[in-house]
């Protein structure tokens, strides 16, 4: 956008239009419609649209090009994945209580423990069921019991190796479990 003397400009930052009477260098004089001159550097000016501009750019336009232009196939991209996200497991199991049952009003610490137990062992059965490889199990960090018991449990298979999920992802409180399926469970 180059501006030459007799272009009419607008400002960028404030509301004066005129008409270019003075280049010099990056500073160019302006003259407003009620005859004052305004002097402003090259980068603090926009050429100013009219409404015959506005219409012939509409207008002189070749339709036809246009709707080609659109009918073109524009090959679809697929979004690109990380190394690291696509090796994530995909199956995560939260087992605070809290999202296991509405209430835990009756319950004593050893129910909540065995609710917490059972959900991880049905969870798993599941995924080695449908050939899921990796689970996540979101325990929390707490004292640690939950954690204990999961482990044990994890032991009594033979196809399963576990070990602390993502730091980044889950911090402490999250254990990964690695399913194989070769190896009777």
């Amino acid at each position: 956008m180059k501006i030459k003397k007799g272009d009419v400009v607008e400002t960028v930052d404030d509301a004066i239009i005129g008409t270019v009477t003075k280049i010099n260098g990056n500073t160019i004089t302006i003259e407003d419609e009620d005859g004052f001159e305004f002097q402003f550097e090259a980068r603090e000016l926009i050429l100013s649209v009219s409404e015959n501009k506005i219409d012939s750019s509409v207008f002189d336009v070749d339709i036809e090009s246009i709707k080609k232009e659109k009918e073109l196939k524009k090959r679809k991209q697929t979004p690109k994945v990380k190394p690291k996200e696509r090796h994530a497991p995909k199956f995560e199991v939260d087992l605070h209580i809290h999202h296991l049952t509405d209430s835990t009003r009756n319950m004593t610490n050893f129910d909540m423990l065995n609710l917490q137990l059972d959900t991880a062992r049905k969870q798993l059965e599941f995924a080695i069921k449908k050939r899921i490889p990796k689970v996540v199990f979101i325990h929390g960090v707490g004292e640690g019991v939950l954690r204990q018991e999961l482990e044990t449990m994890f032991g009594r298979y033979n196809n399963v190796k576990f070990y602390d999920a993502d730091y980044k992802t889950y911090g402490l409180g999250a254990t990964e479990v690695k399913i194989f399926q070769n190896i009777a469970p």
